[in-house]
């Protein structure tokens, strides 16, 4: 609009402050740049439709949609830092077993504007704690959604936007290939792949999307990807008991890709009325968890948060008003 770059921070920082619906309340801002304003854009603002806070402080949050969708974010606390957990799709095409999302029927991407409210509503709910952190793992696939996603994440990285580190936002996906190498040509990420099997016959039960993109291929895909700062990609794995967790899927896990040297984050799978995948024993998992550090594997527990809020990995999915 050929105005001072100061006026997109002001804007910004305005609108990541207060509740503002329209440019009229910006009173701080020239009248006739109000006007223009209006002329070109909307305030986005996804009302709250419901707020759940579980025992141990994470925050899950279901926002309205102006179509009636609705979609779900979550707020985790922790001592260091404070992450948000953000949506990119109304529901998911993918389907995985133990992902209550994949359930629901998908309905479409969000827009880049969407993606950032959630931010923004959920800065508003932290009051003075700032969110450091954003994770693309709420509902949906945020490769099927890329060009949105990207403009989302350069917007949390502006510093006329959100001023996020590149190290502070993480993007997790199934593997969808030619995407992934896309996202690596284009933007500096930190990566996630939901990995939750070690061999392609366990893979396809679990992950679908392993049929059209096998681990030789998603693999390579994360070879090529870009890790600068030394970071390494996160293998996500979500123990499912009887399926995935046997001392033999350890085993292979480990041999999967050392040159790789990933990082393996697991989790018991967190089950929900309608899921067969059931969680194994904390024996189990810890057993797991020894066999890829004998093999000198990174391999970190991660405790569920906000389970009893239905608030944890696999367990989000938000319906429309017409399907209440």
């Amino acid at each position: 609009m050929g105005e001072k770059p100061f006026r997109a921070r002001q804007i910004f920082r305005w609108l990541y402050k207060n509740d503002a619906a329209t440019f009229d309340e910006m009173t701080d801002i020239a009248k006739g740049l109000r006007e223009r304003l209006s002329e070109k854009f909307e305030i986005l603002r996804l009302p709250a439709v419901e707020t759940l806070t579980g025992e141990d402080g994470t925050q899950k949050m279901a926002f309205g949609l102006a179509d009636g969708k609705r979609i779900e974010s979550v707020l985790i606390p922790e001592l260091s830092r404070l992450t948000l957990c953000v949506s990119s799709q109304v529901g998911c095409r993918w389907g995985c077993a133990f992902c209550r999302t994949g359930m629901m029927s998908f309905t479409r991407n969000l827009t880049a504007g969407e993606i950032v409210e959630q931010y923004l509503a959920a800065q508003r709910v932290a009051g003075e704690r700032r969110i450091s952190n954003v994770v693309f793992m709420g509902m949906g696939e945020p490769l099927d959604n890329l060009e949105n996603v990207i403009d989302a994440i350069n917007i949390f990285y502006a510093d006329h936007g959100c001023n996020l580190s590149s190290r502070k936002v993480t993007l997790s996906t199934v593997g969808l290939v030619p995407q992934l190498d896309e996202l690596g040509r284009r933007l500096d990420v930190s990566l996630a792949v939901s990995l939750h099997a070690p061999d392609d016959e366990t893979r396809n039960k679990l992950v679908p999307a392993n049929r059209k993109y096998p681990l030789k291929e998603l693999l390579d895909a994360c070879r090529r990807f870009p890790t600068p700062h030394r970071r390494r990609v996160t293998f996500e794995y979500s123990l499912v008991a009887g399926v995935n967790d046997s001392d033999e899927h350890a085993h292979r896990l480990a041999r999967l890709a050392p040159d790789l040297r990933p990082k393996i984050n697991l989790l018991a799978v967190n089950w929900f009325a309608g899921s067969e995948c059931q969680p194994p024993t904390e024996e189990r998992v810890r057993q797991f968890q020894k066999i890829l550090i004998d093999h000198n594997v990174t391999a970190v527990l991660r405790k569920a948060r906000g389970r009893d809020i239905l608030a944890a990995c696999g367990q989000l999915a938000a319906p429309s008003i017409d399907e209440e």
